[in-house]
């Protein structure tokens, strides 16, 4: 392989791409993450993020190279906005819950929930990465996904940690949070290949309806189950 094409502009504007591109589209990755760690111990959250960061990453690589493969299955949009939906609902309801300082259970609970959510939440995010890629020297693309996603990572990292500041301020962000899961879920439904064409013709704000419905089916079934949790421990 020619080593050259490493430092060509071809290879630098590709990745710079694929960086910013990255950037933009994890706003909602470090919104999960900080949900996913707050109620662990200080030391404990610190691992979490770094360790759950790194490892939605990897997994993204993966994701990113078969994206436009996942992404024609039909059903699989529709699945994933479910389990979207479980997961907004389950992290608001359990948003008053005290971690237990010693509890080793706990933080792999919280990688395995930023885990799930970012590979659900990267379905779309990932074919973005994956078009910015294909401007670099085709030898290089799948070096240039591993370098500008892997550099997304203190990025991802340094987001997750200031919102986990900002929550502690303003407990009203975990409710956002929770309703932003909804929205991603409505849109994450519409979207869905099996579905897509007859309800897109049958309505025409179909994306705005179904995400409105999303948002409202977490943040109410969660402040439910909040609730109700909340009597129990009285």
């Amino acid at each position: 392989m020619d080593l050259s094409i490493f430092s060509g502009p071809a290879f630098w504007a590709a990745l710079l791409s694929i960086i910013v591109a990255n950037i933009l589209l994890s706003g909602d990755n470090a919104v999960v993450i900080a949900l996913a760690s707050r109620n662990l111990p200080p030391h404990q959250q610190k691992k979490a993020i770094f360790w759950g960061s790194a490892a939605a990453i990897i997994l993204r690589v993966i994701l990113t190279i078969t994206a436009v493969q996942l992404l024609s299955l039909p059903y699989l949009k529709i699945v994933g906005a479910v389990l979207l939906i479980y997961i907004g609902v389950q992290l608001l309801a359990d948003s008053d819950e005290e971690a237990e300082m010693d509890g080793s259970s706990n933080i792999w609970g919280a990688i395995r929930t930023i885990l799930v959510a970012d590979l659900l939440m990267s379905l779309d995010n990932v074919i973005a990465v994956a078009a910015a890629a294909q401007k670099g020297p085709e030898e290089t693309r799948f070096v240039l996904l591993i370098i500008g996603l892997g550099l997304s990572i203190p990025l991802i990292i340094f987001g997750s940690t200031m919102l986990l500041k900002v929550m502690d301020r303003f407990p009203v962000i975990i409710t956002l949070g929770a309703g932003l899961l909804g929205l991603l879920a409505g849109g994450m439904l519409v979207e869905d290949p099996a579905i897509k064409d007859s309800i897109q013709d049958a309505m025409e704000d179909a994306h705005m309806l179904f995400e409105g419905i999303g948002v409202a089916i977490v943040i109410l079934l969660g402040t439910y189950l909040k609730k109700k949790n909340a009597n129990k421990e009285r």
